[in-house]
C-alpha cells in the first residue's frame, strides 16, 4: 500500500464499500471473509490458498472491479471481462461457493487445482492455481467461445495465463483511455464513475474524497502518447502500442497509423481476437486507418472483406483485392448491407472470374444475411426499440439487400 491516502481516508472509503488493493480501485466492496467460510473454501482446494488471494479477502471478499484486461489466447488477442470478485452471500454470477461448486462438478473432482475468484457472469472467470508445486499462485483466465457467427471471436473455450501472482494479475488491470475524456458513449471507468455519484448523492461522501479516488484511478491510465511523441515508443511494454492501434482505429486517424508505422509499429499480429489491425479496421468502417495500413504494406487476412461495416469505396476494395482479400459471397452481401453497391460489384466481378456459381452463392449469402438481420430487428422491435436509430440502420441494411440486383 502506497501512501496516497491517509489511514483516516482509507476508512472513510471502506464505509463506502471501496478497498485499494495492488493499487487497483474494488468498488461495492463486501465483508471479509469469515472462518467458516476460509475453511470450506480451503476444503476444496487441491492445496493452501495463496497468501495473495488471503490478503485480498482480508480486505473483501467479493466486489467489483472496472478495468480493462487482455491475453494472449488461442493465438490471438483476447480482452477479459474482470468485472467481480466472487464473494459470500450474493446469489447467481457473484456467489463464490457456487462457482467452486460449479467447477468440481466440471472437473469431476472435490479438490480444485484451481480455484475461481473472479470473472464477468458465465463467460469470463479469473482461477488461482492451488495445487502445490512451481505454479501455486498463478492466476489464469478462462474465456468461452463465441458462436461462428461471430467475427474474429474464438470458437473454441480459452485458457491462457494472466500473471505469475494474484498482484501481478492486478497489475496487468489498467485503462486504455482516460474515463475523464472518453472517445465514445461506453467506456471502462463508467461504471465506477456512477458509483462515487451514488455515494456522494445518496450517502454523503465527501466529494473531495472522491475526487481523489478517481485521480489514484487514473494513473492505471495507459500513456502511449508521451512516448510516441518522444520517439520511444518501442521502450516501453508492447500494451502501449496495441492501445495506440485500437485508438487510431476507433477514431479513424490515418495520420496516427503512419506516425505508429514510422515509430517501428508493426502491423502484423493480433489486435483483437484473430483480427490483424487491417481487419479490425475494416470491420469498424475506419476505412481511413484501414487506407493507411495498406498504404503501408499491412497485412491483412484472406476474409478481410468479409465483415466490412460502412460504405467502403471501389478505389479501396481494389487495393484489397489487389492485395490478396478473397472475394466471397458473403464479402458481395455484406457491402451490399452497408451501402456499398459499386464495391459489392467489384467482389462479384472477381468473384465470377473464380467461380461459376455467383448468382446462387451470392442469393444463399443474402438470404443468409437477411435473416440475420431480420431477427435482430425483430428482437429489437420487440425490446420497444423501434424507432432506435440502430433498428433504422437494421432496417436500411435489409432494403439495400432487398433491392439489390447483381
Amino acid at each position: 500500500m502506497d501512501d496516497f491516502f491517509t489511514a483516516a481516508e482509507l476508512a472513510q472509503l471502506r464505509e463506502h464499500g471501496i478497498v485499494l488493493f495492488a493499487g487497483r480501485v474494488i468498488f461495492d466492496a463486501r465483508p471479509p471473509i469469515g472462518a467458516e467460510q476460509l475453511a470450506a473454501v480451503e476444503a476444496a482446494s487441491a492445496g493452501p490458498v495463496p497468501p495473495q488471494l488471503l490478503a485480498l479477502w482480508k480486505e473483501t471478499c467479493g466486489g467489483a472491479l472496472d478495468y480493462d484486461l487482455s491475453v494472449r489466447m488461442n493465438g490471438g488477442e483476447e480482452p477479459i471481462l474482470w468485472a467481480e470478485l466472487f464473494g459470500h452471500g450474493p446469489d447467481g454470477f457473484h456467489d463464490l461457493p457456487g462457482w467452486i461448486e460449479h467447477e468440481r462438478q466440471a472437473a469431476g473432482s472435490p479438490q480444485l487445482a484451481a480455484l475461481p475468484f473472479g470473472g464477468f457472469e458465465d463467460t469470463d472467470r479469473l482461477l488461482v492455481l492451488t495445487e502445490p508445486g512451481a505454479r501455486h499462485g498463478q492466476v489464469l483466465a478462462w474465456k468461452q467461445a463465441l458462436p461462428q457467427a461471430w467475427p474474429h471471436a474464438m470458437h473454441e473455450d480459452g485458457l491462457a495465463t494472466v500473471a505469475t501472482d494474484l498482484e501481478g494479475a492486478f497489475a496487468a488491470l489498467h485503462l486504455a483511455e482516460d474515463p475523464l475524456e472518453p472517445a465514445g458513449d461506453y467506456y471502462t471507468g463508467q461504471a465506477l464513475l456512477d458509483y462515487l455519484d451514488e455515494r456522494h448523492g445518496d450517502h454523503g461522501m465527501d466529494l473531495d474524497l472522491a475526487d481523489k479516488l478517481v485521480a489514484y484511478y487514473r494513473r492505471a491510465v495507459v500513456d502511449w502518447r508521451k512516448p510516441l511523441s518522444e520517439g520511444r515508443l518501442s521502450e516501453v511494454p508492447p500494451l502501449a502500442a496495441q492501445i495506440a492501434q485500437r485508438h487510431a482505429i476507433a477514431t479513424d486517424d490515418p495520420a496516427l497509423i503512419n506516425e505508429l508505422a514510422a515509430a517501428g509499429v508493426r502491423f502484423d499480429v493480433p489486435l483483437h481476437g484473430s483480427a490483424l489491425p487491417t481487419d479490425l479496421a475494416l470491420a469498424h468502417g475506419a476505412f481511413e486507418a484501414a487506407a493507411a495500413l495498406v498504404a503501408g504494406d499491412a497485412p491483412l487476412s484472406g476474409h478481410a472483406l468479409d465483415n466490412i461495416e460502412g460504405p467502403i469505396s471501389p478505389e479501396l476494395t481494389q487495393e484489397l483485392l489487389a492485395r490478396g482479400a478473397k472475394p466471397s459471397a458473403r464479402a458481395i452481401a455484406q457491402c451490399v448491407a452497408a451501402g456499398a453497391p459499386d464495391a459489392a460489384r467489384l467482389i462479384a466481378q472477381a468473384y465470377q472470374q473464380q467461380n461459376a456459381d455467383l448468382p446462387q452463392a451470392f442469393e444463399s449469402a443474402r438470404n443468409a444475411l437477411l435473416e440475420q438481420l431480420q431477427a435482430a430487428l425483430a428482437e429489437a422491435s420487440s425490446a420497444g426499440l423501434g424507432q432506435d436509430a440502430g433498428a433504422e440502420g437494421l432496417a436500411e441494411r435489409i432494403e439495400h439487400l432487398q433491392s439489390f440486383t447483381l
